[in-house]
């Protein structure tokens, strides 16, 4: 391609994204294709003779977008939200015309820099302890993986990486924590079946009496307890687990702490949230992703730590060609966490953050929280539905409750969003909560508005009375 056909459909596809962002309500919030739709589609093996862009850009806008659900649709409630924004879009046009490759400071001195000054930010704007050094990951999971493996080699004084397991490690969790922990136990050597799953209270939080009791009754038995991880925001409920009282047992017994705030983290930028993070100067290390509330584009997961030589001393490797003269005086990235490359990410960002203020931000959020509790007034007012769990911020857990028994709820509800979610206007998830089958409404889209909100609410409804029979339920 030649720099002005490149320049031609540079300018036609950012005009089609700005297209796209503007109207993007227009589309079916869940692709309605049935699966192998796009893939029988597509040649069964790939040209010989290079094609046009004209061509390429026609089957993507016929052939791919069909078959996308847009996580940007301003009725976007289900998950969490994975939002962008035009000056994180853009910084990611910026990095990949640039190609870096960030993986030490001399691959790319200012994006190094960059990210150590933006995470000193974040760390402000959020209110952790001074001395916290923060990195940039891809996701929460892999965080969690970082931490695991950080505990596993503090726990065994750094031997586990040269000698293997020599013992059993036992980590510790909330019932309600995400499925990323138990798979980065897998991944970390510790097994499944060595992790303790913690009851968690009506609130949904961690106890954390049995946690200390069930590091209590390991040690009797001689096993090695080595790592909680603790949940700000859970998945299923945004349950927080109390960090204070939890950090105080995991300073009595020497266990590594790592806090999970991958959604609920960003509200912590509001004075009024702080309440949240109480005892976070017991914390070992702590996660939240901008590219959940924070207006940044998938991916972008930021991983704080207290002790950075731990991390460090974990995932370092000194081939001769990544040595450089600088490497005393600076931050290589790559000794903190598993890639060796590693994306220029802090530039979106940096983008963000200077675009919205911290102000901007706060806005953002305080929001979508209003929004929330709206919702939560129309579910409270009705009724035949119920709130299933404390809202602190932006998720609401609901279901239709006509008093049958739990059993057939389950089915009721199950059919329920179903029937939401084949409308294509609307779109949520799903979850268990002590045995209760409950859709979750997730606000949290950039461009989510009241009027958003009352036509789910609206569509809600309206499914509701279908499925109970319009004349056998005053609904």
């Amino acid at each position: 391609m030649d720099k002005e056909t490149f320049r031609k459909f540079g300018h036609e596809f950012v005009d089609w994204v700005v297209d796209y962002l503007d109207s993007v309500e227009d589309y079916p919030v869940r692709a309605q294709i049935k699966p192998g739709e796009t893939l029988n589609r597509l040649p069964d093996s790939a040209p010989l003779v290079g094609e046009s862009m004209e061509h390429i850009f026609k089957d993507f806008r016929e052939i791919i977008l069909p078959g996308m659900t847009h996580w940007q649709h301003p009725s976007w409630f289900a998950y969490f939200p994975a939002n962008n924004s035009p000056p994180s879009i853009l910084a990611e046009l910026l990095t990949a015309g640039m190609g870096a490759q960030c993986m030490i400071w001399e691959t790319s001195p200012a994006a190094a820099e960059l990210e150590e000054k933006v995470l000193e930010w974040l760390r402000q704007m959020l209110g952790l302890p001074e001395g916290m050094n923060g990195v940039i990951q891809d996701t929460a999971s892999t965080t969690t993986l970082v931490a695991l493996l950080t505990a596993r080699e503090k726990a065994t004084g750094f031997k586990s990486n040269r000698k293997g397991f020599q013992e059993k490690l036992f980590v510790y969790v909330s019932e309600e924590a995400h499925s990323s922990v138990e798979k980065g136990a897998k991944i970390a050597g510790y097994g499944t079946d060595n992790i303790r799953r913690i009851p968690a209270d009506e609130n949904f939080a961690m106890i954390p009496a049995h946690l200390e009791a069930a590091i209590v009754a390991d040690k009797k038995r001689n096993l090695k307890p080595a790592c909680v991880v603790a949940t700000v925001g859970t998945t299923s409920s945004s349950g927080i687990d109390p960090l204070k009282p939890i950090g105080e047992i995991c300073r009595s017994y020497g266990l590594y702490l790592h806090v999970d705030a991958a959604y609920a983290g960003t509200a912590a930028i509001l004075p009024e949230k702080k309440w949240m993070l109480e005892g976070v100067e017991h914390v070992d290390s702590f996660n939240f992703n901008p590219h959940k509330w924070m207006l940044t584009n998938f991916d972008c997961s930021v991983h704080f730590v207290k002790d950075p030589g731990s991390l460090i001393r974990t995932f370092e490797i000194h081939p001769e060609y990544l040595k450089t003269d600088v490497d005393a005086l600076v931050k290589n990235y790559r000794d903190w966490g598993i890639q060796l490359g590693r994306r220029f990410r802090a530039l979106k960002l940096w983008f963000v953050i200077r675009s919205y203020g911290i102000e901007g931000l706060q806005k953002v959020v305080r929001k979508h929280i209003h929004l929330a509790e709206l919702f939560k007034g129309w579910i409270e007012e009705h009724e035949l539905f119920e709130i299933v769990a404390p809202v602190h911020l932006s998720l609401v857990c609901f279901r239709l409750n006509d008093s049958r028994s739990e059993e057939e709820l389950n089915i009721l509800n199950r059919e329920l969003i179903e029937r939401i979610n084949q409308t294509g206007k609307v779109l949520l998830t799903q979850t268990t909560l002590k045995g209760k089958f409950v859709l979750r409404m997730a606000i949290g889209s950039r461009t989510t508005e009241e009027r958003h909100v009352h036509q789910a609410w609206e569509i809600i409804v309206s499914m509701a009375k279908d499925i109970l029979g319009k004349n056998n339920v005053n609904i």
